[in-house]
């Protein structure tokens, strides 16, 4: 392999990225350098003239490689940020996107503005466990993570460790589980639950087909899992309680009829970066 400076090596990975369809490859490129390198931003600027050891160059343009097969960047680097906190990811889990932000805002907000102070949460479907710990740590609330699959499980107990979380953790499928919570013990239920329909999970763009299929099948009309939580978690909730969730494209109408026809009030719903209708909110007469 032919010596390289920093510089090179990254327009070498931009180029690799670029023929592969990369949307944003300036922006990935620049990722895996840092990732490799252990540089920052600056660094790659003030630095660019640097030699690259041979074993490092060597590993960039095995990672450059793997994302040209549409393999997320996310699990190529082991981890991601969501509000500010690293979580770490891979196959088996679903990444923390920026869209899930919406809904935190959303529970942040409604958390902000209770007035006993009491902040219990449950976040169903945790995943990775970015919305649990990004509650816990921004909004002081003391909340109880539940995940079905053992390899997201796991990297929900990881995360917890990672950024020093109090977070409980909990072994569960959703739709079974509720009765081992007792009624009339949260201020608040969250979720990022499956919601893709189950036929169009295939044409889904392909970063997202290597993603776990359980974290994006919400059953044939896509709202299996917002049924079975308004359900058969709605009892859980206090008074005043709020139940909120992430929605797919177009599901905020539907869900918003379920929470009403359910006892909700004050049904609430919140833009994304692209104008969607990303989560909702509902609070418990």
């Amino acid at each position: 392999m032919i010596d390289m400076n920093v510089n090179q090596a990254l327009n070498e990975c931009k180029l690799i990225l670029s023929k592969a369809d990369i949307e944003d490859y300036s922006f990935e490129a620049g990722c895996l350098v840092e990732d490799i390198l252990g540089y920052n931003r600056v660094a790659l600027i003030s630095r660019g003239n640097d030699e690259v050891e041979p074993e490092k160059l060597e590993r960039l343009f095995e990672l450059a490689q793997r994302r040209s097969t549409h393999e997320p960047l996310q699990y190529i680097l082991g981890k991601w940020s969501f509000c500010g906190f690293d979580f770490k990811v891979g196959e088996g889990v679903l990444i923390p996107r920026d869209d899930t932000e919406v809904v935190f805002e959303l529970c942040r907000e409604y958390l902000s503005n209770r007035n006993n102070n009491s902040k219990k949460t449950l976040d169903l479907c945790a995943g990775s466990g970015a919305i649990s710990v990004a509650l816990q740590k921004i909004a002081n609330a003391e909340v109880t993570a539940v995940e079905l699959s053992e390899v997201a499980y796991n990297y929900l107990c990881e995360n917890i460790r990672l950024n020093n979380s109090s977070v409980t953790p909990f072994m569960g499928d959703i739709f079974k589980c509720h009765t081992e919570f007792k009624d009339n013990s949260f201020d608040l239920i969250v979720s990022n639950p499956p919601y893709i329909k189950t036929e169009d999970i295939s044409g889904l763009q392909e970063e997202v087909q290597y993603e776990p299929k359980m974290a994006l099948d919400g059953g044939s009309d896509g709202y299996d899992f917002y049924k079975a939580i308004i359900e058969n978690w709605s009892s859980k909730l206090c008074r005043g309680g709020a139940l909120a969730f992430e929605l797919g494209e177009n599901q905020a109408e539907f869900v918003g009829r379920l929470l009403l026809e359910n006892g909700f009030s004050d049904i609430k719903t919140s833009l994304d970066f692209g104008n969607i209708q990303r989560a909702i909110i509902g609070i418990k007469l």
